[in-house]
């Protein structure tokens, strides 16, 4: 079976290759040639998934699954949210986001966040959504070299390491997005025979 993943982000989509079972082939946007921007405009992680997968299916008649995920950290009222890709600008630099949070929480013990992701899937033309979170704290300064976006300032609840600093089976095991994809592919093994 072939999914399309709305997504240009390929260590996102290495990161649910992994997840999902060998009978489940993902495929980037590249790959079925959708080069543009997929709009992502809506105020709330939900609407941006649903609006890129909605996208997706619209123009190119296939099965696809879309996913928005945010920070959101308790003392900044949920910012940067739906903003976390270009929460230090346009740029879309993950040096610059992580910058921007640790400035904003300097001195600030309250230091409670969580990750949440939402997916979009449009199966034979019915959308259903998944929806993962984990919580956990912002360090004081970035640890680690795996991972992406805010891993390497994220501790998640019960560990005494960042996302960066597991490796992608662990962080996988635990994560926002591996929550919200185990229920992706339970929904999808009870939904289609391989």
């Amino acid at each position: 079976m072939e999914l399309i993943f709305a997504t240009q982000n390929i260590n996102k989509a290495k990161e649910i290759q992994a997840l999902v079972p060998k009978t489940i082939a993902i495929k980037t946007l590249q790959e079925i040639g959708c080069n543009e921007d997929v709009p992502e405009t809506a105020p709330t992680l939900e609407g941006n998934a649903k609006q890129k997968s909605d996208y997706v299916f619209e123009h190119y008649k296939v099965n696809c699954f879309a996913d928005d995920t945010g920070l959101e950290i308790d003392v900044l009222n949920g910012e940067p949210g739906v903003f976390s890709a270009r929460y230090a600008g346009p740029q879309r630099d993950s040096n610059d986001n992580m910058d921007l949070v640790l400035k904003k929480l300097k001195g600030n013990s309250n230091r409670k966040a969580r990750f949440k992701t939402v997916i979009s899937l449009i199966l034979n033309g019915e959308n259903h959504t998944f929806e993962g979170v984990v919580n956990g704290t912002i360090i004081e300064e970035k640890s680690g070299m795996e991972g992406f976006g805010y891993d390497p300032i994220f501790k998640p609840d019960g560990f005494d390491s960042t996302f960066s600093e597991m490796s992608m089976e662990d962080k996988n095991s635990i994560s926002h997005r591996g929550i919200a994809v185990r229920k992706l592919v339970e929904f999808l093994s009870n939904k289609v025979s391989y």
